[in-house]
């Protein structure tokens, strides 16, 4: 919870002061032997925990989510995998899985998303490491709009999308093979792009490393890259830079 939103609910009645006094004497984190989960990450940098799911250890996983579920009346979770949903489930109520980003999560009803972030994916392989960036910016509040399948093989269906990428506050541009991608949108918005080279390609991409350096060396401005793979950074980052251009 954040101050200013405890803050406001004190003002309201919703409540109490005790309650107020008893959170912010809480200790930062919550000691669980094998975890410390972090109360106070979202008072301080405005994002709740998130969960890493791939390699803990099944009552590690199921433990953590159901403590972060009761602290903060949601939980979001990546890389996660069905046989780990299903173990997740019997703590969690409401607890859903995508299969197509890897995402674990139970969130709030009636969320309002703000702003605009657009997500692009050069080709549909690339959709997984997409999502993954689409979905967590939309747990963090962002309002999404998708475009795929739009990459360099085919550059006239991206145009066809180039009015909605113009009004967007931050663009994610997620590209495998070569990575052009990004710089080709770099070239045509004026708002951030946050490059995301994918492993998708064959033997000399590299699993990925020939995209991450095509977007590393970029000459179209206002591109900035993230690891390999890595959705979830790309929308939490871009989640970042819609919340101050909504401001």
């Amino acid at each position: 919870m954040e101050i200013r939103d405890m803050l406001e609910q004190v003002k309201n009645g919703e409540l109490s002061p005790e309650d107020a006094e008893k959170y912010l004497k809480k200790k930062p984190f919550e000691e669980l032997g094998f975890a410390k989960l972090d109360s106070h990450r979202e008072t301080r940098s405005g994002f709740p925990e998130v969960v890493f799911c791939s390699g803990k250890p099944d009552s590690y996983l199921t433990e953590i989510y159901r403590k972060l579920y009761e602290e903060n009346g949601q939980v979001f979770g990546t890389r996660a995998d069905k046989r780990q949903y299903e173990l997740v489930r019997e703590a969690v109520p409401g607890i859903v899985y995508d299969e197509i980003s890897h995402i674990l999560k139970s969130e709030k009803k009636d969320k309002e998303l703000n702003g605009k972030v657009v997500v692009c994916s050069a080709g549909t392989a690339d959709i997984p490491v997409a999502e993954e960036a689409a979905q967590t910016a939309e747990y963090f509040g962002s309002f999404v709009e998708r475009v795929y399948d739009v990459g360099v093989s085919g550059i006239h269906r991206l145009f066809d999308s180039l009015e909605l990428l113009q009004e967007a506050n931050c663009i994610v541009a997620v590209a495998g093979m070569e990575g052009a991608l990004a710089s080709v949108i770099g070239g045509l918005v004026s708002k951030p792009v946050i490059a995301v080279p994918t492993s998708v390609g064959y033997g000399a991409s590299m699993n990925g490393l020939s995209a991450l350096l095509t977007m590393i060396n970029s000459c179209a401005n206002g591109v900035a890259v993230v690891n390999i793979d890595n959705g979830y950074g790309a929308g939490y980052l871009a989640t970042q830079i819609n919340r101050l251009a909504e401001r």
